[in-house]
C-alpha cells in the first residue's frame, strides 16, 4: 500500500474512533442524573395524564400542616400509559421548597420527573434552615447539622419530607419546572400507588410521622400554586 493509501486508512480509522462511544467528545455511558430534564422529557411524563380528570381534594389552610383526606367513593383510578394510579388519600400541602431534584434516567422518571423536599411548621423558618444542610439524591432527601440540631430531630422528621411529583397535565409539568428552592408553594392532588403492566409498583407513604425507606409521598399533582 502506498503512502496515500496509508493516509486514507488512518483518516478513516480516526473518523470512526471520533464518532464511536469511546470518543472523548462524550464519555461513554455518561448522563447527568441531576441535569434539569428538557421540556419534552417532562412533557412525556405528563402526556398520558392530560386527558385524565384530576379532581381537587379539600385544600389546606395557609401555613397549616399538610392536609390528608379520605378518597371519595366515586373517584376512579387514574389510568396512564406508564401505570395505573390508585388514589390512597387526598393531599394538600402549603410548604417551603427546601430543595428540588430533577430526574431523567431512572424508571420512576417516566411518572415523576421531579422531587421536592418540602418543609412546613418550623421547617420553613430561615433561622432553622440556616443551620441545616439539605440535599437530595437517588430519590432520597438528606439533612445534616453541626452540634445540636436547631429544633428537636423528631420535629425535623415530622415537619419535612421528600415528595415524588407526578404532573397531572403538561401545564402542571411546566409550572413544576418553574419552582425553585426557597419558594413557598401549595400542591394539591392525591397520594397514589402506581402499578405498571409488567408488575412494577411504587406506593406513597400516607403518614408524616415515618422515616426511611417508603416514607416519601408519591403525589399525582392536580394543581401547583407558587405563593
Amino acid at each position: 500500500m502506498g503512502r496515500g493509501g496509508w493516509l486514507l486508512l488512518l483518516l478513516a480509522v480516526a473518523i470512526g474512533w471520533w464518532y464511536s462511544p469511546l470518543s472523548p467528545r462524550k464519555p461513554h455511558g455518561y448522563e447527568r442524573l441531576d441535569a434539569a430534564p428538557t421540556q419534552s422529557a417532562t412533557a412525556d411524563a405528563a402526556r398520558d395524564a392530560s386527558p385524565v380528570a384530576c379532581a381537587l381534594p379539600p385544600r389546606v389552610a395557609p401555613f397549616d400542616s399538610p392536609l390528608q383526606t379520605p378518597v371519595p367513593a366515586n373517584l376512579a383510578p387514574f389510568r396512564l400509559r406508564a401505570a395505573t394510579l390508585t388514589p390512597l388519600a387526598g393531599f394538600s400541602i402549603d410548604a417551603r421548597v427546601l430543595s428540588r431534584r430533577d430526574y431523567r434516567s431512572d424508571r420512576e422518571a417516566g411518572l415523576a420527573p421531579v422531587d421536592f423536599a418540602l418543609g412546613w411548621g418550623r421547617m420553613r423558618d430561615d433561622a432553622v434552615l440556616a443551620r441545616l444542610t439539605i440535599t437530595q439524591s437517588s430519590r432520597w432527601y438528606h439533612y445534616r447539622y453541626g452540634g445540636e440540631p436547631p429544633i428537636p430531630q423528631a420535629e425535623i422528621d415530622r415537619s419535612a419530607a421528600n415528595m415524588h411529583l407526578i404532573p397531572g397535565s403538561t401545564e402542571i409539568a411546566a409550572e413544576l419546572r418553574k419552582v425553585d428552592a426557597g419558594e413557598r408553594v401549595r400542591i394539591d392532588g392525591w397520594l397514589v400507588e402506581a402499578q405498571a403492566p409488567d408488575g412494577w409498583h411504587w406506593r406513597s407513604s400516607t403518614s408524616r410521622e415515618d422515616t426511611g425507606a417508603g416514607a416519601c409521598e408519591l403525589i399525582y399533582v392536580c394543581a401547583v400554586t407558587r405563593l
